[in-house]
């Protein structure tokens, strides 16, 4: 997976990233769990950078992903 420094801060991200909106409640009620298993698979395959944001929970205790890479 190539790799691409995120801004200028010295870290360096998959040049592919993972959206994390569609894993929400965004668009109607998220399957957790295809989204966890979408999360990991992503990682196995060198993805280390998700996009993720706080709104995406909208509050139900969801966290557009981050809990998931956490454990």
């Amino acid at each position: 997976m190539h790799r691409r420094e995120l801004g200028r801060s010295g870290l360096l991200v998959s040049a592919l990233g993972l959206g994390c909106m569609g894993m929400s409640d965004f668009y109607g009620t998220g399957e957790e769990a295809e989204s966890i298993a979408t999360i990991h698979r992503a990682i196995e395959l060198g993805v280390t950078f998700l996009d993720t944001a706080d709104i995406y929970g909208l509050g139900n205790g969801r966290d557009g992903g981050r809990r998931t890479v956490l454990h």
